[in-house]
């Protein structure tokens, strides 16, 4: 029986919202309206993507349509520009013969090394640099001017303190990487919400807490950002030292080929580079999409190969 004095209904209707049955059937059925109100914006851009592609492909295929065109009609020099279907042909020939695949795992192994230990070695003192103001004014000087130095320059003494090998070629991607890394992630942690951490030190925050909570978290976005950034430095650190000294890469393939006049091979390993540098950005996207689930990807890019 109900209470004396309160209407049935209402004795009910409180006992089942209060009761501990009804909290996770409630919670279950938010989640559920929360995913069916995702469903519409994942719908939209499903359906935009099928355009988008179609219009890559489009684009990409006038383009080189015009090239080959260009060729044959003599309107352009093969031998200056090469042709597609010429490239086409020195890349067969190198796979098949298996060069290819040696070449491009040689630079994407190397890359890949000298982009995940320079962006390591980059993001983690310029986080750091945060924790001592004095320390950052002191070294602050130190990375601009290493940073006004072309690092190609330092290419012919990595070449003779690490050696011919890939050991030389991840050195250099170390060193374009790292000093990139170092300046974004120090420049995020100086830009971090001063208002937020003026309130985590009123509630009795500590340095840590305020760090970890407030400077590495807004840091993030910016920090990965770089890593974009960072994908073709590492590339261009290794096929340099390709250039310079190597017997593998596709950096050597390209100083080859040049110096032979063979730039249908020159276009093979450009467009490898290019395909490198796609599958390196698609692994970023993914890092971000797994990282920043917060954050709104309208605009990111999203590279399924």
């Amino acid at each position: 029986m109900s209470p004396p004095g309160r209407p049935k209904g209402e004795y009910r209707s409180a006992k089942h919202e209060g009761s501990p049955v009804s909290a996770p059937g409630r919670a279950k059925r938010e989640d559920r309206n929360a995913r069916h109100e995702g469903r519409p914006g994942r719908r939209r851009a499903a359906s935009t993507r099928l355009p988008v592609l179609a219009t890559q492909l489009m684009i990409l295929a006038v383009l080189l349509g015009a090239w080959e065109f260009g060729v044959r009609s003599g309107t352009v020099s093969a031998f200056l520009f090469g042709s597609p279907s010429g490239t086409l042909e020195s890349a067969w020939r190198m796979m098949e013969s298996g060069e290819l695949w040696e070449h491009a795992n040689y630079t994407l192994w190397a890359s890949v090394a000298g982009f995940v230990i320079g962006t390591i070695v980059g993001t983690a003192p310029g986080l750091a640099l945060w924790y001592s103001p004095f320390a950052a004014k002191v070294v602050e000087p130190f990375l601009v001017a290493i940073n006004s130095v072309p690092k190609i320059a330092f290419a012919p003494l990595v070449i003779l303190w690490f050696g011919t090998g890939v050991t030389s070629k991840v050195a250099l991607s170390i060193s374009l990487t790292s000093i990139v890394a170092l300046l974004a992630a120090f420049q995020a942690a100086k830009d971090a919400d001063p208002d937020l951490q003026k309130m985590l030190i009123s509630l009795g925050a500590s340095k840590w807490q305020i760090f970890s909570k407030v400077v590495i978290p807004s840091s993030l976005p910016y920090v990965i950002s770089t890593f974009r950034i960072n994908i073709g430095f590492a590339l261009v650190g290794t096929v340099v030292g390709e250039f310079i000294s190597s017997k593998y890469g596709i950096g050597h393939v390209i100083f080859v080929a040049s110096s032979l006049y063979d730039l249908n091979t020159v276009w093979c390993g450009i467009f490898l580079l290019m395909l490198l540098g796609f599958v390196l950005y698609a692994g970023v996207d993914i890092a971000e999409a797994r990282l920043l689930r917060w954050k709104d990807q309208t605009y990111a890019t999203h590279f399924k190969l």
